[in-house]
Parts: structure tokens; C-alpha cells; sequence
């Protein structure tokens, strides 16, 4: 596997990049997330997810009000250098609803099927 490093990531093209993140021990998919320049670098310093809140407008991170906070395991960079996976291992939910996902409702179909 080939190494790259924070400076790889390619802010200039978004400042904004995706951050997939993933349980570690399961690969369960457990949100999708932002992050810029700045909250990467604190998600790597804390070992724990650290994100843009484009709602909010301010770093959020993960589990500070909750208590249900993503320890980082490793972080992957894609082949264009513009969206994250991260791995973590989670000490809760990742969604606000509860839920350990956030991708735990079925989009139907037009004939009412997932």
C-alpha cells in the first residue's frame, strides 16, 4: 500500500473534502462527513474525528456533547487525493438519531422496495 501523507490531501481543488468514515473491526459505514485542513490535522493529533460542520459553520468534534467519540485507527487518501476513509473504532453511535449508522434508512424504489 502506498503511504501518502496530510500535505497529499488536495485542499486547493475543495476546501471541503469527504471523510467516509467506517468501523474498523466490522467495515459497517457509519457517516459521511466533512473535513478541511484544519480538522484533519486535529483529527490526527487527538486520534479521534475531528469534522467540519457545514450547518454549524465551526469544527465539531465527534462525541465532545455526546460522549460518543470515533477513535481514529487509520485514515486512507484516495487515488485523486480529494476524499478520505477513515477508520475508526467507535465508542457509540455515530448518529444523532441513536442509531449506529447513519445510513440506516432504505431508500425505496418507486414500487415502495428497497
Amino acid at each position: 500500500m502506498e503511504v501518502s501523507r496530510p500535505e497529499d490531501v488536495d485542499f486547493d481543488k475543495m476546501p471541503l473534502i469527504p471523510a467516509i468514515v467506517q468501523d474498523a473491526d466490522t467495515g459497517q459505514v457509519l457517516t459521511l462527513a466533512y473535513m478541511n485542513r484544519e480538522s484533519l490535522a486535529m483529527t490526527l493529533a487527538l486520534r479521534q474525528t475531528v469534522f467540519w460542520s457545514r450547518s454549524r459553520q465551526a469544527l465539531w468534534h465527534k462525541g465532545e456533547t455526546s460522549g460518543n467519540f470515533q477513535d481514529v485507527v487509520g485514515i486512507r487518501l484516495d487515488c485523486d487525493g480529494d476524499a478520505l476513509l477513515v477508520l475508526v473504532r467507535p465508542r457509540g453511535p455515530a448518529c444523532h438519531t441513536g442509531a449506529m449508522t447513519c445510513f440506516h434508512r432504505l431508500l425505496a424504489d418507486g414500487d415502495g422496495e428497497g
